[in-house]
């Protein structure tokens, strides 16, 4: 009796929610952007109504707007679409294509990077365990919006996930790296190289700390070649000049033990070789 009095309950609800729908949708979107949804009480009331069954609710809300934001007619679809996506985390928290899809919505065809951070924010608060919430979070700063702080960020966060891919400390070396963070990267790198089994990823790593390195060392002999023509008024002739007034005590060599490329023109220090053609 109970199990038909609950069953009842929630078709009674479904329908209540289907009319409230289909009510809504008779309303113009030219009138009311967004009509078919931006009235629909926090999720945690929905849940409620739910009566158990707050997972199929999410996933049948899930499927709507999926449809909603795919449909190119509805100009301003987009409106609230944090509201909606709000809706499902509170009805399943752990319904995680929810997050991850509702962030490529909102990076891809919203043009909302914000909107994607927060579902992925939100995404991450809701399941603390799951790592490729930053993870994705740090592709989109980096790879899209080059805003490699931000990047790091994310990163590291996912970083301090148990579970978290080896990769993912690779991200946060070169995104340190974009930064001028050259000790960091260093670190970073050099823990990874240290660390690995993995031939490939221990070439990768010697190919990294090649290159910061090098950024290291470049920034020093610039630093010395601006002291050296302050006093002499010229650029040097050599970079052996350097150590021969004083202003360094010796030349930095590369990873390999090589001298670097000097342009005494130009004062353009170079790698004397690329850091992925070693």
């Amino acid at each position: 009796m109970k199990k038909t009095t609950l069953a009842l309950l929630l078709i009674l609800s479904c329908l209540l929610f289907m009319g409230l729908k289909l009510r809504l949708d008779r309303i113009s979107r030219e009138r009311v952007p967004g009509s078919s949804f931006i009235y629909m009480p926090s999720g945690k009331y929905l849940k409620y109504a739910s009566f158990g069954y707050s997972n199929l609710l999410a996933d049948l809300i899930y499927i709507w707007a999926i449809q909603y934001f795919g449909d190119t007619r509805i100009v301003n679809r987009f409106d609230h679409m944090d509201h909606i996506f709000t809706i499902i985390s509170e009805l399943d928290p752990r319904f995680l294509d929810a997050y991850e899809l509702g962030a490529i919505i909102a990076v891809y065809d919203a043009r909302h990077m914000e909107l994607a951070y927060r579902i992925l924010d939100k995404g991450l608060e809701k399941n603390p365990d799951q790592w490729i919430f930053p993870l994705q979070a740090g592709h989109y700063a980096q790879m899209l919006m080059k805003d490699f702080d931000r990047a790091r960020a994310f990163y590291k966060k996912a970083m301090s996930i148990p579970g978290a891919p080896a990769i993912v400390q690779r991200l946060y070396a070169n995104a340190a790296f974009k930064t001028a963070d050259y000790r960091t990267a260093w670190q970073n790198w050099l823990e990874i190289h240290q660390s690995t089994r993995d031939e490939r990823v221990k070439r990768i790593a010697s190919n990294h700390l090649y290159q910061v390195k090098a950024a290291i060392d470049a920034k020093t002999l610039s630093e010395a070649m601006q002291k050296f023509e302050d006093r002499f008024g010229r650029k040097p002739e050599t970079l052996r000049r350097l150590v021969e007034t004083g202003i360094l005590s010796d030349l930095p060599r590369d990873l390999d033990g090589r001298d670097y490329v000097y342009d005494p023109q130009t004062g353009e220090v170079k790698a004397p070789s690329s850091p992925w053609n070693r």
